[in-house]
This record gives structure tokens, C-alpha cells and sequence, in this order.
């Protein structure tokens, strides 16, 4: 597929990108899509939660009152967890909730994010860019520009451009990443994504590696 490269003033350049339909133009597998946003989001859970059992709880382990003939419960010590500030029976405790997938899926998620992208006309592809010292108020008039303004944008560049990544860290919504790092969540999340030109190659290799096409 082809898509029209704009100038950072909103112009076309004349020259489109060609884009690989093995990865932007694929059916969108909808299980991968899910179990990978799902390992996403649960490799960022902190999983700190704790409370204290009876072993952790301070207070006497004397029994209260004989075990029979009271007509009470049979309450071992003032940690029962039947008791105010007693233990918690079977609370929360710190645990890992990441999980893992197959290197395959998760290609395959990121490439029907991209998919998802490219059928909803929500990619653009712009021609480099880079700044001379960080200033917001251009990446502002960029996406003024490109009529972007207000939309969560994720920028992709070739390279680390620092330069850029501090100009749009001030702005709502607007992340800046190397071309190989989004992930499906990542993608998904953003309204737009903004690639610039040289980034397109970068992008596909990091999706789809040529030394695996070359083997398969």
C-alpha cells in the first residue's frame, strides 16, 4: 500500500511511501491482539498488595476463655480473624502477574495493530524532521500543520532524537518513540500514528526481520 508523505507544514511532497502489506495490510488476528495488550498491561501491575495474616498480626496468643461452655466461638487468641484488627484470611499477597508469549504472537499483535491503523486511515507518514534545541512550540505547529491537534499521536523517528523527544513532552497526549520500540498497547492506544519517512524501513524490520522472511 501507498501513503502520501507530508511536509512538516501540512503540504504534500509529491512522493508516497510504500508501505509492506504483509504487515500493514494483513487480517487483524483479534486473539493476538488481545493476549498481548493483556501481557502489557499485567507486566505493569506492581502486584505490592499485602495484608497481614495471624502470624504477622501483634497481639497476645493466650486464649481468650475456655475452648467449650461459653457459648462463644472458639477464639484461640486475639488475632482470630472473626475479631476487630485481627488477621486476614486469605488476603492479597505480593505476587508477579506478568506473563510471557510466543515471539510469534507477538509479532503478529503488532502487526495487526498496524493493520487496525492502516484500515482506519490513521497513519501519516511525514518527511524527517529534527530541531536544533527543544522547543514545544514546534511539534505544536507541526500537528497544527498536519491537523492533529488535540488527538493522542504517537511519533516515530529512525533513531534516539532527543531534541524532539523533550519538545513533545510537554504536550498532552503526544509520545515520540524509536521506530522499533511501540508495542501493540502502545500502538492501539494512540488516535494517529506519525512516521516519519525514515522510520518506515526501521519500523518493518523491527515487525518483521528480513533474516526470518530469508529462512522461511
Amino acid at each position: 500500500m501507498k501513503l502520501d508523505i507530508y511536509n512538516i507544514d501540512g503540504s504534500k511532497s509529491g512522493n508516497a511511501a510504500e508501505l509492506s502489506d504483509d504487515i500493514f495490510a494483513i487480517e487483524p488476528n483479534e486473539v493476538a491482539l488481545y493476549e498481548d495488550v493483556r501481557r502489557h498491561l499485567a507486566n505493569r501491575r506492581q502486584g505490592t498488595a499485602k495484608t497481614k495474616e495471624r502470624s504477622e498480626i501483634t497481639g497476645s496468643t493466650k486464649k481468650l476463655y475456655r475452648q467449650k461452655g461459653t457459648g462463644n466461638a472458639r477464639r484461640g487468641s486475639i488475632k482470630s480473624p472473626l475479631l476487630r484488627k485481627g488477621g486476614t484470611v486469605f488476603g492479597p499477597q505480593p505476587r508477579n502477574y506478568g506473563f510471557k508469549l510466543n515471539k510469534k504472537v507477538v509479532q503478529l499483535a503488532r502487526k495487526s495493530a498496524l493493520s487496525v491503523k492502516a484500515g482506519e486511515e490513521a497513519i501519516k507518514v511525514v518527511t524527517d524532521f529534527t530541531f536544533e534545541a527543544p522547543k514545544t512550540k514546534q511539534v505544536v505547529s507541526i500537528l497544527d500543520a498536519l491537523e492533529l491537534s488535540g488527538k493522542k499521536v504517537l511519533i516515530l523517528t529512525s533513531g534516539t532524537d532527543q531534541h524532539v523527544v523533550k519538545s513533545a513532552n510537554n504536550i498532552p497526549g503526544i509520545s515520540v518513540l524509536e521506530a522499533n520500540k511501540p508495542n501493540t498497547y502502545q500502538i492501539l492506544h494512540a488516535d494517529v500514528l506519525l512516521i516519519q519517512q525514515s522510520a518506515i524501513e526501521v519500523l518493518e524490520n523491527s515487525v518483521s526481520p528480513k533474516n526470518e522472511e530469508v529462512e522461511a
